[in-house]
C-alpha cells in the first residue's frame, strides 16, 4: 500500500513580519518532523503574511521576502516543504511557493490565476505564473497550486492530473465570510472528482486588519470525500495518510483522462521536476486519512471569526487593552462580549455615559453586563458637558426646535470621553455599530463612530440577537441580561426615542439591506420580493446618501460575502442612482 504522510501546518502569520513568521515556519517543519510527515505546507505567502498590499510595490520588500525564504531551506531536512512567498524576479513579483528537498530549495510553483475582485487585487501587485510542475519524489508525484488556481475549472489542475499527478497541495489566504468553509468542500469535491486527484487544501488562520482566515483546512480523496479537516480559526498541524494507490486503481476504472490526453496529442502541458529524494510511500497497510474537525453552525462560526479578528487586531497592532462604551444596548454588550473572549475580561474597560435622557433600566442593565463580563467599569455622566455645551450654543440654537444636533451632540461627547480614555491609557476603543446603523447612515461621526477597531460592522442587526442568545447560551447563564435582548433598540438621545421612529423594524430592514448591498439587487427586484416600493426606495435613498459616512469608520471584520470598504467601492459624490 502506497501511502503519503502529510502535513498541513495551518498558522496564523503577520503581514511583514517576515523572521517572525520564518520561525514559525522552522518550528512547523520540526513538529512535522517528529510526526513522521515525508510533506509538510505551509500557507499562502506564509513568509510575508497575507495581504502584503502595497509593501509588494517596494523591491527591498520583494528581495528580503526571498532572502528570508532562501534560509528556511536547510530547515527543511529529510522532508519535502512547500511555502508560500513573495519572490522578486525578472524584475517583478510573483505569489509563489518555494519547494524543498531535503535541505535544498529545488523548484518555484508560481500562482497562474490572480484574483482581482472584492477584496483582492492581485493584478496591481504579482505577474502570473505559465509554468505547471509535477514534482516526482521516488514513485510519488504531486502538484502545487496556489489558492484561486484551484476554483475554476482546466489549468493548472488539469495538466497536473493529466501528467499523473496523485495529489495537488493548494496553499491558500482565503478570508472568511459566512458559510464560506461548506461553499468551498463542495467547489474541492468537484475538483477532485473531476480530475481524479486528491486535493490537499491548506488554508491560513488569523486576523489580518478587515480580513479573518478561518482555516478549516481539508484533504478531499478522488471521490471527492473529505478524510481529513483541520479545526476552524484556531492554529493546528493537520497530519494525515494519503492513499495513492487508490487514486491509480480510480483511474484505471476512469477513462476520461486517456480521452482527454488523446485529445491534446498526448501533452499534458506540465513539466516534471525531479526532488532527488524519495518519499517512504511504500508502508504497511494503516488507516489512511486523519482527523476531521466538525464544521461549526453559523452563529459559533461568526462569534469565533469576531473573536480572533479582535483578538489579532489588536494584538498585532500593539494594543493590550479595549475601552468599550456600555449603553445598557444590545451592540455594546455584544461588543463587549467578544472583547473579554478575545483579549480576558481584566483587559477590558467597560464605560457607561449616561445623559439625562438614558432610562434607569439602560445604566442598570450596563452595570449588570460589567458583573457578569467581570470587566472594570466605569461611570462618567455626560450632562456637565452636555449642559455647558448647549449653553454655549444657545445664541445659535435659538429659536428652532430641538433636532438631530442637539442628539449627536450627546454621541458626540461620548466619543470624547472614550477617546479621551483611549489616550490616558493607551487601549483601543472599539465601536459598537452594526451592519444595518453602517448601512443607514443610523450613526453619528466623531460620536458614536469615534474609535480604533469596528467589531460589528459587517454584523446585521438581526444577526448581533443571535449571537447574543448563542453566546448566553453557550456560558450556561444570561451573561448578557435578558433585558438587554428583549426591550426595544434606541439611541435614547431624546424623551421616548426608539430606533423604528428612523428606521424600519430591523426583521424588515436587514433583508432589503442585504438585497441592495450583498447582492446589488434593483428597486424593482427588491419590491419584487414582497417589500413595500416606498419603504424599499428609502432605505436604498439612507444607504447611498451615507457612502460619506462609511469612508470615516473604523475598520472592521468582514464577515459577510460583501462588506463595506474593500468589498464595495463606490464614489462618494455622483448624481447616478
Amino acid at each position: 500500500m502506497r501511502t503519503l504522510r502529510l502535513g498541513l501546518a495551518q498558522i496564523d502569520t503577520l503581514v511583514g513580519d517576515l523572521e517572525g513568521n520564518a520561525e514559525k515556519v522552522r518550528a512547523q517543519m520540526v513538529a512535522a518532523r517528529a510526526a513522521g510527515c515525508d510533506l509538510v505546507a505551509f500557507p499562502e505567502l506564509a513568509v510575508t503574511g497575507y495581504p502584503p498590499e502595497d509593501l509588494v510595490l517596494r523591491r527591498a520588500f520583494c528581495e528580503a521576502s526571498r532572502e528570508v525564504t532562501a534560509g528556511l531551506a536547510s530547515a527543511s531536512a529529510g522532508l519535502v516543504a512547500v511555502v508560500g512567498f513573495v519572490d522578486w524576479r525578472e524584475d517583478d513579483a510573483y505569489n509563489a511557493a518555494a519547494v524543498f528537498a531535503d535541505g535544498r530549495w529545488v523548484d518555484t510553483y508560481e500562482k497562474q490565476r490572480l484574483p482581482n475582485y472584492g477584496v483582492f487585487d492581485e493584478e496591481r501587485y504579482f505577474r502570473a505564473g505559465r509554468r505547471t510542475p509535477v514534482y516526482r519524489a521516488g514513485d510519488v508525484r504531486f502538484g502545487v497550486s496556489i489558492c484561486e488556481d484551484i476554483w475554476y475549472a482546466g489549468a493548472p489542475l488539469d495538466a497536473m492530473a493529466l501528467a499523473g499527478a496523485e495529489l495537488c497541495v493548494n496553499i491558500n489566504a482565503s478570508p472568511y465570510h459566512r458559510g464560506k468553509a461548506r461553499e468551498r468542500e463542495r467547489m474541492l469535491a468537484t475538483r477532485a472528482v473531476d480530475y481524479g486527484i486528491v486535493v490537499a487544501y491548506l488554508n491560513a488562520v488569523g486576523g489580518q486588519d478587515e480580513l479573518v482566515f478561518d482555516g478549516a483546512s481539508v484533504v478531499m480523496d478522488a471521490e471527492g470525500r473529505v478524510v481529513a479537516r483541520a479545526r476552524q480559526f484556531a492554529e493546528e498541524l493537520l497530519v494525515v495518510e494519503v492513499d495513492l494507490d487508490e487514486v491509480a486503481q480510480r483511474r484505471l476504472h476512469d477513462p476520461r483522462r486517456r480521452v482527454e490526453l488523446r485529445a491534446r496529442d498526448w501533452e499534458s502541458g506540465a513539466v516534471f521536476v525531479d526532488l532527488g529524494m524519495a518519499l517512504e510511500a511504500a508502508r504497511e497497510p494503516t488507516a489512511t486519512g486523519g482527523r476531521v474537525a466538525p464544521l461549526m453552525e453559523e452563529e459559533e462560526e461568526v462569534w469565533s471569526a469576531l473573536v480572533l479578528a479582535t483578538r489579532d487586531y489588536l494584538g498585532k497592532s500593539g494594543f493590550r487593552e479595549a475601552i468599550v462604551g456600555l449603553s445598557g444596548g444590545i451592540d455594546s454588550a455584544v461588543v463587549a462580549a467578544v472583547a473579554v473572549d478575545a483579549i480576558g475580561a481584566e483587559r477590558v474597560i467597560g464605560v457607561s455615559m449616561p445623559s439625562r435622557y438614558s432610562s434607569e433600566h439602560s445604566k442598570v442593565d450596563a452595570r449588570e453586563l460589567a458583573a457578569n463580563l467581570g470587566i472594570r467599569f466605569l461611570t462618567i455622566p455626560i450632562e456637565p458637558a452636555h449642559a455647558a455645551m448647549l449653553e454655549m450654543m444657545a445664541e445659535v440654537f435659538e429659536g428652532g426646535e430641538p433636532g438631530t444636533a442637539e442628539e449627536n451632540l450627546q454621541a458626540r461627547q461620548r466619543g470624547n470621553v472614550l477617546m479621551t480614555l483611549s489616550n490616558k491609557t493607551g487601549a483601543i476603543v472599539l465601536t459598537t455599530g452594526n451592519k444595518s446603523e453602517m448601512a443607514t447612515g443610523y450613526a453619528t461621526l466623531y460620536g458614536d463612530m469615534a474609535g480604533g477597531f469596528a467589531v460589528l460592522k459587517d454584523v446585521p442587526k438581526t444577526l448581533v440577537y443571535r449571537l447574543a442568545r448563542w453566546r448566553n447560551g453557550r456560558a450556561g447563564r444570561p451573561w448578557i441580561p435578558e433585558r438587554t435582548l428583549t426591550k426595544p433598540p434606541s439611541a435614547e438621545l431624546r424623551p421616548g426615542q426608539l430606533d423604528v421612529d428612523s428606521l424600519p423594524p430591523y426583521e424588515v430592514l436587514d433583508p432589503i439591506l442585504e438585497a441592495y448591498v450583498e447582492d446589488d439587487r434593483t428597486v424593482d427586484e427588491i419590491v419584487a420580493m414582497g417589500f413595500e416600493r416606498g419603504l424599499v426606495e428609502r432605505v436604498v435613498w439612507l444607504v447611498d446618501r451615507n457612502e460619506y459616512k462609511r469612508r470615516q469608520a473604523a475598520p472592521g471584520v468582514k464577515i459577510t460575502q460583501r462588506a463595506f470598504g474593500r468589498d464595495r467601492r463606490l464614489p462618494l459624490a455622483a448624481k447616478y442612482r
